[in-house]
């Protein structure tokens, strides 16, 4: 499968691999308070996003993730961010991030279905992961909602120093959605 050529819709959002063409929306809308909940700090500089995006292509071209830009449909806004890590094992992460603007649009939760019917049809895996703040209330509603289980709990520093209290689910093939 060549995931430099995947493209992921629904009704609103369309999903695209990321490139240098999305650097100044990401680097723009991947901040501080963003991060709040994340393990990936906010960058200091646009090279920082740049890097992001040569490493993110890198593990593209490699098959070992899948990282993803999430625009809406009718427009081509871009909203922010989505990905699988670990794209080949039995147990591949997902995960989100939008600015704060596309907040409380249910953009979330449509991504990452999305995302995961994408992963049912094209990948081999047991379940999915997706790990987030247990302070992080909307974010927790995705798993939840795509039939996801609370498989444990534990603390994780972030990149910026924060403890993150993170609450770990499996969302298993074919759940949800």
């Amino acid at each position: 499968m060549e995931l430099s050529q995947v493209k992921i819709f629904s009704e609103r959002l369309l999903l695209l691999p990321t490139s240098m063409k999305y650097k100044e929306d990401i680097f723009r809308e991947f901040t501080e308070e963003i991060t709040t909940y994340m393990c990936p700090r906010s960058p200091q500089d646009i090279s920082d996003t740049e890097l992001f995006i040569t490493r993110s292509l890198e593990n593209l071209r490699k098959g070992n993730e899948l990282i993803l830009v999430i625009l809406k449909k009718n427009s081509q806004e871009f909203l922010g961010c989505t990905g699988i890590h670990r794209i080949n094992s039995k147990y591949p992460e997902i995960g989100i991030w939008l600015k704060k603007s596309a907040h409380r649009n249910g953009y979330g939760l449509e991504a990452v279905s999305i995302l995961k019917t994408w992963a049912d049809d094209n990948l081999d895996y047991e379940y999915l992961i997706y790990p987030v703040d247990k302070a992080n209330t909307p974010s927790r509603r995705i798993p939840q909602k795509l039939g996801g289980e609370m498989i444990r709990e534990y603390d994780k520093t972030s990149l910026s120093g924060r403890v993150l209290n993170l609450a770990e689910y499996r969302i298993f093939r074919g759940a949800g959605g």
